[in-house]
């Protein structure tokens, strides 16, 4: 199967000290070879902010 589910992280509320939001996703392997990274709603900050794929 080349889709994966993949975990994006918050990359800005850990500079503001507050939680980070998670979020989980797919991608598509052999045409996202790279990190995943999308716009997300982080509830903690009252904003959207860019999402980095995790380690997992």
């Amino acid at each position: 199967m080349p889709r994966e589910t993949v975990i994006i992280e918050c990359t800005e509320a850990r500079k503001e000290d507050k939680s980070p939001s998670r979020y989980m996703t797919s991608r598509n392997k052999r045409t996202q070879p790279d990190r995943v990274e999308k716009k997300k709603y982080n509830p903690a900050l009252k904003r959207r902010t860019v999402h980095r794929e995790i380690k997992s």
